[in-house]
C-alpha cells in the first residue's frame, strides 16, 4: 500500500546517474505508456549497458511488449527472450553502479508484482530494495542465465523455477515438521493467488498431521481442503476479496523460533513450480520480517472481505462476534500505509529556544 513512485524513481535516477554503468530488468507486464520502459531507453541513450528480458508470451500484453521490445533495441538496449519453452514470470531489476573510489556495488528490486504503474494502483504487492552483496551477486548470476550468458548454477539465498524453487518450499515444509513439537509446534503461514499443487499440498498434509499449524490466505484456487480430521486439522484457509486484488505471495517459516520470511513472484501451481521461470527471495531484514507478520495477522483479523474454506470446499463469510469490532485488512493497510506517507513527507519539526535572563 505504499507508492510504486519510488520504484520509479530508482529506476529514473540509474537511468541519469553518470556512475550507473548497467541496468539489468526483467519486463512481464507493463503499462502502453510505461514510465518504467521510457527510463530503460533513456537509460540505453545515456550509454549505460541496459539488457531487458521481455516476456513475449505474458498473456493479453503479447503485442504491446513486442512494440516495447522493439524501442528498446532501437535505443540501443540488449533485448533477449527468455528461455526457449518457459515463461519468464519472475520480477527483478539489478542496477551496477561505480562511485567515485573506483568500487562497484549492486541494488537490487525484487517483487512478486509486475512493473507496471498503472495496475500498481489496485493491486497488492511486495517487493525489496536492497543493496545486500549476496542477494546482488546471485541476482546477477540470475542475469547471466537469462541473457544467455552462462548455465544455471546452485544459488544460497535465491530459489529459482523451474529448477530449484518447488524443491526448496518442499525442503522448509519438511524441516518445519522435522522442528515442531508437542510442546512447541511449528507454524507455516502461505499467501497465495492458488494453491493446486499435489507435492505441495501432500507435503502440507503431512505437516498438519504431526501438529504443525498452517494457515494459508489464497485468493483464487485453492484444492486442498481444511479441517479434516485426521488429514488437515490444524489447516485454515482463507480468502480476501475487496477494493484492491490481492496479488502478493508470502511465506513464513516458524524454524524452530528463528523465523524465515520469502518473497515470490511464483504462486503454488505446477505451471509456476515447473514450467516458468519464477523467482523466491528471502526478507533478511528484521524490520521487513516483523512488517510481513504484521500483515499476515491483519489478513487473518479481516471479518468484513474474508472468506473461510470449510472442509468440503465450500466458503463461508467470515463475520463479526458478538461483541468484535469489524475490522477490513485491505482499509487497515491502506490506512497504515498513507499515515506512513504523510510523516515522511511532513516538514521537520522546528525547534524554537526560550531563553531566560536573570533580571537584577
Amino acid at each position: 500500500y505504499e507508492s510504486f513512485s519510488a520504484i520509479q524513481r530508482f529506476l529514473d535516477e540509474a537511468a541519469d546517474d553518470p556512475s550507473v554503468l548497467a541496468i539489468k530488468m526483467t519486463l512481464y507486464r507493463t503499462s502502453g505508456d510505461s514510465p518504467v520502459v521510457k527510463a530503460l531507453i533513456r537509460a540505453a541513450r545515456n550509454r549505460k549497458q541496459v539488457a531487458v528480458v521481455v516476456e513475449l508470451k505474458a498473456r493479453f500484453d503479447e503485442e504491446r511488449n513486442i512494440t516495447w521490445a522493439s524501442t528498446l533495441e532501437q535505443a540501443g538496449a540488449i533485448v533477449t527472450y527468455g528461455v526457449a519453452r518457459l515463461k519468464v514470470h519472475a520480477k527483478a531489476a539489478l542496477v551496477i553502479r561505480r562511485t567515485k573510489d573506483g568500487q562497484i556495488h549492486k541494488y537490487l528490486h525484487l517483487s512478486t508484482g509486475n512493473y507496471n504503474d498503472k495496475t500498481a494502483k489496485i493491486y497488492s504487492d511486495l517487493s525489496i530494495l536492497t543493496a545486500n552483496e549476496d542477494l546482488c551477486r546471485e541476482a546477477s548470476a540470475f542475469f547471466n542465465v537469462l541473457t544467455g550468458y552462462s548455465t544455471i548454477q546452485p544459488l544460497t539465498h535465491l530459489a529459482i523455477a523451474p529448477f530449484d524453487l518447488k524443491k526448496r518450499v518442499l525442503s522448509l515444509i519438511d524441516r518445519e515438521i522435522q522442528r515442531s513439537t508437542p510442546e512447541s509446534p511449528g507454524l507455516i503461514a502461505m499467501k497465495l493467488n492458488a494453491l493446486a499443487d499435489t507435492d505441495v499440498i501432500e507435503a502440507l498434509y503431512k505437516a498438519s498431521r504431526t501438529g504443525v499449524r498452517i494457515r494459508l490466505n489464497v485468493r483464487g484456487a485453492c484444492t486442498l481442503l481444511p479441517g479434516i480430521p485426521g488429514l488437515s486439522e490444524t489447516i485454515e484457509v482463507r480468502s480476501i476479496l475487496g477494493r484492491y486484488l490481492e496479488h502478493s505471495r508470502i511465506f513464513h517459516f516458524r524454524n524452530g523460533g528463528a523465523d524465515e520470511f520469502y518473497l515470490s513472484s511464483a504462486d503454488c501451481l505446477p505451471r509456476n513450480l515447473e514450467r516458468r521461470i519464477e523467482i523466491m527471495f528471502p526478507v533478511i531484514d528484521e524490520k521487513l520480517q516483523r512488517a510481513c507478520e504484521e500483515i499476515f495477522d491483519t489478513y487473518f483479523k479481516d471479518n468484513e472481505h474474508a472468506y473461510r474454506m470449510l472442509p468440503d470446499g465450500s466458503w463461508e463469510d467470515v463475520k463479526p462476534q458478538e461483541g468484535e469490532k469489524s475490522a477490513s485488512a485491505q482499509d487497515l493497510l491502506y490506512r497504515r500505509g498513507k499515515r506512513m506517507a504523510e510523516i515522511a513527507e511532513a516538514p521537520p519539526e522546528q525547534l524554537r529556544v526560550r531563553r531566560r535572563f536573570k533580571t537584577t
